[in-house]
């Protein structure tokens, strides 16, 4: 069955806050096992309610809506609904007797605009919330099923997954709907795609792959739909084996897994010690490592080495090579890697040096231009990369990829060979 999701108002369109209410109803209505086909935003007003309403209506059986349940003047959701389902407000004594409980623990009394949030549409069946005053409410009309829900996302959510979820469950025959994420680093989504035509070739019916790309790397979801949890499994599982045949070097995890998290658990397992040395990343790189709880098992630290004279002084990088190779070089960064592990006595280091932008490029070496080095004691790998023109998109481009390139650097992938060919 299809579902639609209309989020009410305008502070959302004005972009003062970002609707996280309707990827969370989305999210969940697709693991239910509906399909959604429609998010609409709308702005504060009946006439725009009620249109959105229309709208949805058309494309799907089951509407689901968030926001203008509340008490003040400009929640007008309650006034258009009257309208749409034709029906008027009555007192609904549930709903009173709740919001006065929860004033008096307040040490509160009712004012007028409180005692207005237990008038509610008289058509309605009233969908009860435990954490505020404002009920979520369910109606049906011409075969369609509409659910409103206020726009406090804690609020929103209880509503949704304590009462709606279970009710939709039961008043439908739903397939099970399973996902898996493939989490990736490294590979454009174009090269990515090419490498896996044939692999989306063989897909069995009912499972689908989408690319899913972001700055920090491309995730690759899986989704199946049937009636046996475990058969489904079963498929996506493999159906993930086909595809690690051909991207396995550029994965570093599944699901929700991040890329800092990934490496603590490689360095924590092997027992292994990490120091950074960053110049145009500024300490991102070592605020993504410690992000993780428990890091402190594995970081040793690191130096923002901006200046080229802490970069000789610090980082012991030998005096005048900068001079001779820049300090955006591999001679430059290679020294830097190998400064930090004499200087933190780590296992592994991670040095980057770079142009982050948006000034201090040359026609040899533009804007975005980084060197990356990952490396132990006995090796250290370098690279240079081009990540473009964005100052924070290339700190956080770069962040990624060193990481990335030191996950493969303990894996035993050849870091040279895997990027061969790669902008």
């Amino acid at each position: 069955m299809n579902a639609a999701v209309i989020t009410i108002g305008k502070e959302i369109l004005i972009g003062q806050i970002t609707d996280t209410n309707a990827a969370f109803i989305g999210q969940n209505l697709t693991e239910t096992g509906l399909e959604v086909v429609r998010m609409i935003t709308v702005a504060d007003t009946v006439e725009s309610i009620e249109s959105a309403l229309k709208e949805a209506s058309e494309y799907a059986g089951i509407i689901i809506s968030t926001g203008g349940l509340g008490p003040t003047s400009d929640d007008v959701t309650k006034p258009a609904l009257c309208r749409y389902f034709q029906t008027s407000l009555a007192l609904h004594l549930p709903t009173r007797d709740h919001i006065q409980q929860l004033l008096a623990a307040r040490n509160m009394q009712m004012n007028e605009l409180n005692a207005a949030q237990a008038m509610l549409p008289a058509s309605a069946q009233v969908l009860f919330n435990q954490y505020g005053t404002a009920p979520g409410l369910w109606f049906e009309k011409e075969g369609k099923y509409y659910i409103f829900l206020p726009g406090v996302p804690f609020e929103m959510k209880a509503i949704l997954l304590d009462y709606l979820l279970p009710e939709l469950k039961k008043r439908f025959s739903l397939p099970l709907i399973l996902h898996r994420t493939i989490m990736t680093q490294g590979l454009p989504e174009s090269y990515m795609a090419e490498r896996l035509q044939d692999f989306e070739r063989q897909l069995p019916p009912g499972v689908s792959l989408a690319y899913l790309p972001s700055y920090g790397g491309v995730r690759l979801r899986i989704s199946a739909s049937g009636r046996n949890r475990q058969e489904l499994e079963h498929l996506v599982d493999g159906q993930i084996q086909l595809a690690l045949k051909v991207i396995q070097p550029f994965v570093y995890g599944y699901d929700e897994e991040s890329l800092p998290e990934a490496i603590g658990k490689i360095l924590r397992e092997r027992r292994l010690s990490l120091s950074v040395a960053e110049s145009c990343t500024g300490g991102s790189i070592a605020a993504a490592v410690t992000s993780v709880p428990g890091s402190s098992e594995y970081f040793k630290g690191g130096i923002v080495a901006y200046s080229n004279e802490i970069k000789e002084k610090e980082l012991l990088v030998p005096a005048g090579l900068i001079q001779k190779h820049g300090a955006v070089s591999k001679e430059a960064v290679m020294a830097m890697a190998g400064g930090i592990l004499r200087k933190f006595n780590a296992d592994l280091t991670i040095a980057v040096t770079g142009i982050a932008g948006p000034g201090g490029g040359t026609p040899d070496k533009p804007v975005g231009t980084v060197w990356i080095a990952v490396g132990d004691k006995s090796n250290i790998v370098a690279r240079a990369f081009r990540f473009g023109e964005n100052r924070e998109r290339n700190i956080y481009r770069t962040t990624q990829t060193a990481l990335n390139m030191l996950r493969m650097l303990v894996q035993g992938i050849d870091i040279h060979a895997v990027f061969q060919g790669l902008p």
